[in-house]
């Protein structure tokens, strides 16, 4: 899907409005349970005669759509008796009402909703309406006040389908618009590109965490909550740790309310119990916060250490072992400070070789990367990574027996997690039902494949444009792209400029500032179209700092 093959226009065509009206039902009937399904499956808007609908047509497939009307009544006065009472002066005012925001869930998370956006915008300022009203459902509430749109009176609906009323006065729309594209940050090529991403909608995250988050977890987790000491509860937890179980190959897991960081200070507690020296790898900041988590606790270690970026060599890391002869050994899967994959397999057969438990971190590799966790004495890694659900839930997997120990910490008590079901304490039904919900959706076997094909893309295309991946593909996870920043430009720089375009990258870390690296990552609910749009962005500024740079040196 190439979103800059897309037209926009009013629609006019009979066999457009054909499509208006399927369209309008695949949302508003089976993924908005707003009104009742019928077997047509086609919805004709009760306002249709009066409705003008923008849309986007890819070839001649309407993909999205807006409908806007100024007559009295609108959808909202029948919702929300004396309407003007709530909403700022209206004398004078012209107003409008915007409906039935539509777009194809393959067409989401792209420019098209900006484009539909400003047309309708256009449109209403050549007949002169003054202010817009929209029922904006609740999962989208923070992409309409990105756009300037204020709440007004209350929520309406039902509850399988709340709105927040929400105006907006379109000149103020128009001039962060006009300002937003009289921008000199980029290059005028692509500085209309840039304005309709920034004021399209909230960003989108090529970050290692928060991810971007598919709409039906939003859902899932904008739900009320329940008792952690529910049924209901139990049995939802219950099916999440089946299905991590089944994911990674391991007999039990425990869920933990905190971040990956406690899921490594649970891991270090356990080995706590081993009472024996380990060794910790390290080629990377989150190697070195290994060795941090064991000196906390007191473990006696060695430290087997390879420069930042670099792999491991497999067979110093075997004369290691024959030296030291540790009981663990504790390392990263992917070192996400760099993007370099670590060996799994390989190193935990030199650790059977030596009779070695071996410990894992695999934070940045679950999901990114097939994970096999089955010989593994304990594992750690999270929910809002690559399993794209919300950050906030540790995971600790294991196929050995545990029991409780009263000389640990209770909160990092991996036995008594065990011996209580999974819920000694207050859990979150939000968190463990969005992630519940990310399991769900999830195909490892296609995302693995997605992962491969978009990363092989954009190496391809950042080589073309010679910006150039500090890791060869073979080394670094497919999930985690680190882009070495030319001397004389800053990564720092780069990564607030494409935060201005509504593209997150992953610059603002302390070790990735000091070797003025930016990094890319894969791991959320992001397509190509995205990845395309980003990287024009990305390759634009570059090559504008580059010709700024020459033209210094020639001045000089």
């Amino acid at each position: 899907m190439d979103t800059l093959k897309i037209r926009y226009k009013m629609a006019e065509e009979s066999h457009e409005f054909e499509q208006i009206h399927q369209l309008n039902y695949r949302t508003f009937v089976e993924e908005i349970p707003q009104h009742s399904s019928n077997a047509g499956r086609r919805l004709v808007d009760r306002f249709h005669l009066e409705n003008r609908y923008f849309i986007a047509l890819d070839d001649d497939q309407v993909v999205g759509m807006i409908a806007l009307r100024a007559n009295r009544p609108f959808s909202l006065d029948g919702k929300i008796p004396g309407l003007e009472q709530y909403l700022p002066e209206t004398t004078g005012q012209s107003l409008c009402e915007i409906r039935l925001l539509a777009i194809d869930p393959a067409y989401r998370h792209s420019r098209i909703f900006a484009r539909l956006f400003g047309l309708t915008l256009e449109y209403s300022l050549s007949q002169q309406y003054t202010m817009a009203v929209v029922s904006a459902t609740i999962l989208q509430k923070k992409l309409y006040a990105n756009l300037g749109f204020q709440p007004f009176a209350y929520l309406v609906g039902t509850a399988r389908a709340l709105y927040q009323p929400m105006y907006l006065e379109l000149n103020a729309a128009l001039e962060m618009r006009t300002r937003l594209q009289s921008a000199r940050v980029w290059p005028s090529h692509v500085s209309q590109q840039v304005a309709l991403a920034t004021v399209s909608s909230e960003p989108i995250s090529f970050m290692p965490g928060p991810v971007q988050i598919h709409p039906s977890v939003q859902e899932v987790f904008a739900g009320a909550p329940i008792s952690h000491r529910s049924e209901r509860f139990q049995q939802i937890l219950d099916a999440t740790k089946l299905k991590i179980m089944r994911l990674v190959k391991v007999d039990n897991v425990e869920i933990f309310l905190g971040s990956g960081t406690l899921g490594n200070d649970v891991v270090a507690a356990q080995i706590s119990r081993l009472k024996a020296p380990g060794l910790i790898l390290s080629n990377g900041e989150f190697g070195q916060r290994l060795c941090d988590h064991a000196e906390r606790f007191g473990l006696i270690f060695s430290k087997h250490t390879v420069p930042f970026g670099h792999s491991f060599d497999l067979l110093d890391l075997r004369a290691c072992l024959q030296r030291e002869r540790p009981t663990w050994l504790w390392m990263t899967h992917c070192e996400t400070s760099s993007g370099i994959l670590n060996s799994l397999s390989e190193i935990l057969s030199l650790c059977n070789e030596f009779s070695v438990k071996l410990c894992v971190d695999c934070t940045s590799s679950v999901a990114c990367v097939e994970v096999d966790l089955s010989g593994v004495y304990l594992a750690s890694t999270v929910s809002g990574k690559a399993l794209a659900a919300y950050p906030g839930l540790a995971i600790v997997c294991y196929s050995h027996e545990v029991t409780p120990d009263s000389s640990l910490p209770r909160y990092l008590d991996l036995g008594y997690y065990r011996a209580c079901s999974g819920v000694p304490y207050t859990h979150s039904y939000n968190l463990v039902a969005a992630l519940h919900q990310a399991l769900k959706r999830l195909n490892i076997e296609r995302r693995i494949i997605d992962i491969q094909s978009d990363s092989h893309y954009l190496r391809a295309a950042l080589e073309k444009e010679n910006i150039h991946c500090i890791n060869a593909p073979h080394q670094s996870s497919p999930a985690v792209l680190s882009i070495q920043i030319g001397v004389g430009i800053s990564s720092l720089a780069c990564g607030q400029a494409m935060e201005k375009a509504g593209f997150l990258l992953s610059y603002r870390s302390a070790y990735l500032i000091q070797s003025n690296l930016l990094q890319i990552c894969l791991m959320g609910e992001t397509n190509r179209a995205q990845l395309q749009t980003m990287l024009r962005c990305l390759t634009a500024w570059m090559n504008e700092q580059t010709s700024m740079q020459h033209v210094e040196i020639a001045s000089a």
